[in-house]
């Protein structure tokens, strides 16, 4: 594999475009890469210890211009030759956008090893989402202190093999610092289903969740009754159904939903996010988040209002998103549906397979 060093927000540029194309491209002719042992030489000199910046993995294989492999700049080892790209890099060559960390090693994922670049993408999104952004042994802290109430901002998310007695003091802390409502972590290492069960046992509310995923071909046509929207058309559905799912929360629901609904709009920033939904009489009654990364795209959010269920709107919404999937380059669809709920056998009759499995550990 070749990776590519860039700031979230070219990269974020480039999803709009369909390529990435640095000054390098124009003044030198190429676009710089590297290979998983060289990447720490440009990182170094351009970025430091910044931990904004992000690694594009890219797979050589989707590459339709020459790569050349030819003497980096002054101060690098005589020897060693880079990859350079005689041309733009096409975002649906990028199997895997992953954080750059000094001193972190970088979990690569293999074009194909879906398991692999769905949890990317989780821990991706996130990490370049967040506000606040720490490395801690064996994960990453990710805090948004604008949303406290959002789980999805503010947790723990551990990458590594660690005990369930580190990740309850990690959270601790990171709670106590963030001064977050709840203690919140998710486990994404595969192999860590003892610590789920034994975080369990401690008292942590712990929910499974499968890693679903589907390869192309996907759908060459949409259905009509599907559109795009911007997405504040979709804020006061998403509301209802939030008033729905937490109904007798505490604090103050309004509270709660306002943050849960506010937050999502920071997610286009990072990754191309289109919003699809349903109407009937004019009135949004089913709803779906497609969020395209590179040759990775992810389906969230799939709603529909419980008077307007058994219409085949979910169906039309998944279709949609899997056109649009196909359409912006991506190979692979990847979506979470809860371990143990009917949703799973749903989009299983639908072509998704279940690829691996996180966990979600919460405590109050």
């Amino acid at each position: 594999m070749l990776l590519h060093l860039i700031e979230p927000a070219a990269w974020r540029a480039a999803l709009d475009t369909g390529v990435v194309e640095p000054p390098s491209l124009a003044g030198a002719g190429f676009v710089h890469l590297s290979t998983p042992d060289q990447v720490h030489l440009p990182a170094r000199r351009l970025y430091g210890d910044r931990r904004d910046v992000v690694v594009l993995v890219v797979d050589p294989a989707r590459l339709t211009d020459p790569v050349r492999w030819e003497p980096g700049v002054p101060g690098d080892p005589s020897a060693m030759r880079f990859p350079h790209l005689f041309g733009p890099l096409p975002t649906a060559a990028v199997v895997g956008v992953v954080p750059w960390l000094r001193g972190r090693p970088l979990a690569l994922p293999d074009p194909g090893d879906a398991a692999a670049r769905a949890r990317a993408l989780a821990v991706s999104v996130a990490t370049r989402r967040a506000a606040q952004l720490r490395p801690v042994p064996g994960g990453l802290v990710v805090s948004e202190p604008a949303f406290p109430h959002s789980r999805d901002d503010n947790r723990v998310l551990v990458t590594g093999a660690v005990t369930a007695a580190a990740v309850a003091e990690l959270t601790a802390a990171a709670a106590t610092d963030a001064a977050w409502p709840a203690q919140a972590a998710t486990l994404l290492h595969p192999a860590a289903g003892p610590v789920a069960q034994e975080l369990a046992r401690r008292g942590w509310d712990v929910s499974p969740t499968v890693a679903m995923a589907r390869r192309a071909p996907f759908p060459e046509r949409p259905p009509g009754s599907v559109e795009a929207v911007p997405q504040e058309r979709v804020h006061e559905f998403w509301a209802q159904s939030w008033r729905r799912e937490l109904a007798g929360a505490d604090p103050p629901l309004a509270e709660v939903v306002a943050q849960l609904v506010g937050r999502e709009h920071r997610t286009d920033r990072v990754v191309q996010v289109t919003d699809l939904v349903v109407r009937e009489s004019g009135r949004v009654v089913a709803a779906a988040q497609l969020r395209v990364d590179g040759a990775t795209a992810a389906v969230d959010s799939v709603l529909t209002d419980p008077a307007a269920r058994r219409r085949g709107h979910a169906d039309a919404l998944l279709t949609a998103a899997l056109h649009r999937a196909g359409r912006a380059g991506c190979d692979l669809v990847v979506l979470d549906a809860a371990a143990e709920d009917w949703p799973r056998q749903w989009y299983a009759r639908r072509g998704f397979d279940v690829v691996g499995r996180s966990w979600e550990a919460v405590r109050a």
